[in-house]
């Protein structure tokens, strides 16, 4: 049966009272679960290396892609399930999961129950999305925008502190210390939402979950994902390498066969062959994909232990790479708020193409510059802006190529697309660096023209999607309004 929003307005003295106590215990708990993510993907960036070391392992690159790709496949399941049966119960049952999954990690004796508890500690993903429908949900009209600010406001927050924190947690406690602050994480993030969040109100008719479809997507793009990884091991032209490559492609095949059929599909195909819509998320995937893959590329440049003729890291500390990044960090921020700004009055195929070139310029330059801590500031100082247009304008983007009714389920999808490109260039660019590298008592350890070049391949990427940008049409004029939404 079909419901619908059926709470009652807030008192009017409570809606003339502002952000009240119970108001702002509810954003802070919301805050957090939509800091979460990001905080627990620094840590797990920064501690690489040390788990590389630790378990003596060639596969590395799966400690962080595993929980990227188990929550970029749980983000259509869980929306869903989210606007079925209650938003607050669906972020409570994935936290406890991530939970589980962080727990397994910090006990784990091994690699692969490492892997396995991050895998499981991916399906609170989709929590930041969840986190920002609540706040439409649950709070008065007028304290909506205000709220969502404050959420968007994590960002800077974690951009900010986050390196600085990881860097305490791990310098001070190894990497065992980062999984266990992930597990404290988590616990904190499930007691406030039960304690302080109140269930959304919001409902949508229960249909029936396109359980196949996600299989084949997910298990298609997984077999994918990890025959490029091992190709450089196997042989490009293996019949094992080929073997998981036509597997894969098979399975999305089929995929698009049945979506095209289901009454009530994963991926909104009827929406994806609309010009101005796949063009957009296809650039703005393909960007955020890049940028976000160049982050475990250059934690593991600055992290890795300097070794002559087998490791070309820099060998710094945790903390140092933190003050080190904190210049571009700040560069982020700033171009993210101004971006807001300029996409009022400039055309934002031009801002985000201005960002992929910046990127491409910057990463470039420090394919060739990141030996010193000077050299690493003067690219990161590019990359910076270039990063802060990419973030802020790919949601801009989005609100004004599709329809109102239809912004959230772009959103999931574009969330989607990008977290598959990440996983691809992931694995890409372990390739890449691996290939000027050596396996020392098992361990996998990476040469400064391995980091050389894989610089370059963030850089190339970067520069594609700038060019993917002159493929999508104008979009429409942006008012503050539409801006505001997503900002928010």
């Amino acid at each position: 049966m079909s419901q619908t929003k059926t709470s009652t307005s807030p008192p009017a003295a409570e809606e003339e009272s502002g952000l009240g106590v119970r108001h702002a215990l509810v954003v802070l708990s919301l805050l957090w679960a939509v800091a979460l993510m990001p905080i627990v993907s620094m840590l797990s960036g920064n501690a690489q290396s040390l788990v590389a070391i630790h378990y003596r392992t060639t596969q590395i690159a799966w400690f962080t892609l595993s929980t990227a790709l188990v929550g970029t496949f749980a983000t259509p399941f869980v929306m869903k399930a989210a606007a079925m049966y209650g938003k607050k119960r669906i972020m409570v049952v994935i936290a406890v999961c991530g939970l589980a999954g962080d727990l397994v990690a910090a006990l784990s004796t091994n690699y692969e129950t490492l892997l396995v508890g991050r895998s499981i500690a991916g399906i609170y993903g989709p929590a930041a999305p969840l986190a920002y429908s609540m706040a439409r949900d649950v709070f008065p009209r007028r304290l909506v925008g205000p709220a969502s600010g404050f959420l968007g406001g994590s960002v800077g927050l974690v951009g900010l502190g986050g390196p600085f924190l990881s860097g305490w947690v791990i310098d001070h406690h190894g990497f065992r210390g980062a999984l266990w602050f992930m597990v404290i994480s988590t616990v904190v993030c499930l007691a406030l939402l039960l304690a302080f969040v109140p269930e959304s109100p919001v409902r949508q008719e229960r249909t029936r979950m396109d359980w196949l479809g996600g299989l084949l997507l997910g298990g298609g793009l997984t077999a994918i994902v990890y025959g490029i990884g091992e190709g450089s091991t196997w042989g490009w032209t293996s019949g094992k390498f080929l073997s998981y490559i036509g597997v894969g492609l098979l399975a999305l095949i089929v995929f698009l066969v049945v979506e095209s059929r289901v009454a009530n599909p994963l991926l909104p195909l009827s929406i994806l062959t609309r010009r101005p819509v796949w063009t957009v998320l296809l650039a703005t995937a393909v960007s955020s994909g890049a940028i976000l893959a160049s982050g475990l590329l250059t934690q593991l440049l600055a992290l890795m232990p300097k070794i002559p003729h087998v490791s070309g890291g820099l060998g710094w500390s945790a903390t140092k790479n933190a003050v080190v990044l904190a210049p571009m960090s700040v560069t982020t921020i700033l171009m993210a708020v101004l971006a807001g700004a300029l996409a009022r009055r400039i055309d934002t195929r031009i801002l985000l193409g201005a960002g992929g070139v910046l990127t491409a310029v910057g990463f470039g330059l420090g394919s060739q510059l990141h030996e010193t801590v000077p050299q690493f500031a003067i690219w990161g100082l590019i990359v910076g802006p270039g990063v802060g247009l990419v973030m802020a304008i790919t949601p801009i983007m989005i609100i004004g190529t599709v329809a109102p009714e239809e912004q959230a389920l772009a959103n999931g999808t574009q969330f989607l697309i990008q977290g598959v490109a990440q996983g691809v260039f992931i694995q890409l660019v372990f390739v890449v660096i691996a290939r000027h590298g050596a396996v020392v008592q098992g361990t996998q350890f990476y040469l400064d023209s391995g980091f050389t070049n894989g610089l370059w391949l963030i850089s190339g990427l970067c520069a594609v999607g700038a060019v993917l940008v002159l493929l999508a049409p104008r979009v429409k004029r942006l008012d503050d309004t539409v801006v505001g939404q997503a900002v928010g």
